[in-house]
């Protein structure tokens, strides 16, 4: 693979780290996609760092659900809150772009809480403010990830160039 491939490849795994931070973006897919790619046209040892990839990416995706979820049951936080939290979200980023799928997972966590517990305006937040660092930790989770499997990547590719 020339120079202007393993660009390419590079560009499109940095568009699929990005996504990891923007949910629009399938990120974790994106980098595998363009592992696969980068595999495919150098074969060899490039195969066994695409498997590398694979491991830590799925690992990432599992451990993006299971770390967080398991607090928040910890904390009483039933995944009913989440998925309110998550419709609002989508709601809200049509509603106002950008801005409004975080915007509206905080007002569907917080109402969905305050439904639950009754009107408890602080225990309400308090559950809010739980929810959104369980996202941030599921977000850094996902983000290590890739960026892992694309350091690998670049480290293989360099050896693999010769």
């Amino acid at each position: 693979m020339g120079d202007a491939g393993l660009l390419l490849v590079a560009l499109v795994m940095a568009v699929g780290v990005a996504g990891t931070l923007l949910p629009v973006l399938p990120g974790a897919l994106l980098v595998l996609a363009a592992g696969l790619a980068w595999a495919w046209l150098t074969g060899g040892a490039a195969w066994w760092v695409l498997l590398g990839m694979v491991v830590v990416l799925s690992g990432g995706q599992v451990a993006k659900y299971l770390l967080p979820g398991r607090r928040m049951q910890e904390l009483g936080i039933p995944n009913r809150t989440l998925f309110v939290g998550a419709a609002l979200a989508v709601a809200g980023f049509f509603a106002v772009p950008v801005v409004g799928l975080p915007l509206g997972f905080v007002a569907g966590v917080y109402l969905a809480e305050s439904a639950r517990l009754r009107g408890g305006g602080a225990e309400a937040w308090r559950s809010t403010v739980h929810a959104l660092k369980a996202a941030g930790l599921s977000m850094a989770i996902e983000v290590a990830a890739a960026l892992l499997a694309v350091g690998g990547w670049a480290v293989a590719a360099l050896v693999l160039r010769g």
